[in-house]
């Protein structure tokens, strides 16, 4: 596996442990629909919650939230949509970022809630 690979793998691990310990429950990680997949997908205080995870070993190009395009959005928002759909699912959804940075030998986690809404087409 490339190291790039290890590190979004090591970053959603980091992202997912984050969430349980501030009282999120996971339903789905890595979940897949037509192509298009959701890193993790959660529940809290009766919301669903997608969670887009971004890993960067630095940040000196580029901090890993500000990957998220508006394409990167509409790509998430049809996943979800599926996802919704194929789970009979009631829930408001939110959408929120993860960004995990290596900073030497330790990781910084940000979590941004509600990160962006839906876009109207």
């Amino acid at each position: 596996m490339a190291a790039h690979n290890d590190l979004g793998k090591m970053g959603e691990d980091l992202a997912a442990k984050h969430l349980l310990q501030n009282g999120y429950k996971i339903l789905d990680r890595n979940w897949i629909y037509q192509k298009k997949e959701l890193d993790i997908v959660a529940v809290k205080d009766d919301l669903l919650v997608v969670v887009e995870v971004k890993s960067r070993s630095t940040e000196y190009f580029e901090h890993p939230a500000d990957a998220i395009t508006l394409s990167k959005i509409k790509f998430l928002v049809r996943a979800t949509q599926g996802y919704v759909d194929s789970k009979e699912i009631v829930q408001e959804v939110r959408f929120d970022v993860i960004s995990v940075i290596k900073q030497d030998a330790k990781f910084v986690i940000e979590h941004i809630e509600d990160a962006f809404s839906a876009p109207v087409d």
